[in-house]
């Protein structure tokens, strides 16, 4: 047989030979990525917030590491497959929507754990799935500075005693500073940013104010770098 009917053959049998892996080892693949799978399912059902929770994405990350797995099993097993598959893929495009920015980590997590698991590398899917888990969660214990909140306050614009009013931001607030006034038909509108750990006897003293003919705070669950 000639070098050029070894290379021949070489070449054909890498294009349409079956994969080096038994049984046994795309079994243990799949299994250890189905058991990814579950633990980033559980993993995500805990940490998530209830406004973002979205079982069905859940459910599609559980789901990831095993169809990950499977297309590197594919992939490995002959260079028509794995150009089959590169081909199918880049024409696939995904348009939905994600609403909370944690999902895309929690996305490429369940993409990462199923392509380490597919090559066959079960100790790192372990320790890099656990080392996701502190990481998510340490930083989720760490203190976040509160937002400010908002005053919006009405009253008739003749009347307001701004010196008055001023005061009593003073006393009660750590900081404040007045982000908008309006006027309106015989009305002023403030809208003033607060810091204050003395909420409601700063709401009672505003609302004693005569000349205030509405007060309102405003708050959310957001939080700020500083």
């Amino acid at each position: 047989m000639s070098v050029k009917d070894v290379i021949k053959n070489s070449v054909y049998e890498s294009l349409g030979g079956g994969t080096t892996m038994n049984a046994k080892t795309v079994i243990l693949i799949l299994l250890l990525a189905c058991l990814a799978g579950i633990y980033i399912y559980a993993i995500y059902k805990l940490s998530s917030r209830t406004a973002f929770y979205s079982k069905d994405l859940n459910i599609t990350m559980a789901g990831m590491p095993v169809i990950v797995a499977a297309i590197m099993i594919a992939m490995q097993s002959n260079l028509l497959v794995s150009l089959g598959m590169v081909g199918a893929l880049s024409i696939v495009r995904f348009r939905n929507a994600v609403k909370n920015p944690l999902d895309l980590l929690y996305l490429f997590w369940s993409i990462s754990a199923g392509i380490i698991a597919g090559v066959g590398l079960y100790t790192l899917v372990i320790v890099f799935s656990l080392t996701m888990t502190l990481l998510l969660f340490g930083l989720d214990r760490l203190p976040g500075t509160k937002a400010p909140e908002l005053l919006v306050l009405r009253g008739r614009r003749e009347e307001i005693d701004y010196d008055i009013l001023f005061d009593t931001l003073d006393k009660h607030c750590r900081s404040y500073k007045e982000k908008a006034r309006s006027t309106r038909s015989g009305e002023t509108e403030l809208i003033i940013e607060i810091r204050t750990k003395e909420k409601n006897p700063l709401l009672q003293a505003l609302d004693d104010m005569k000349f205030l003919t509405q007060v309102n705070c405003i708050s959310h669950d957001g939080e700020c770098r500083s």
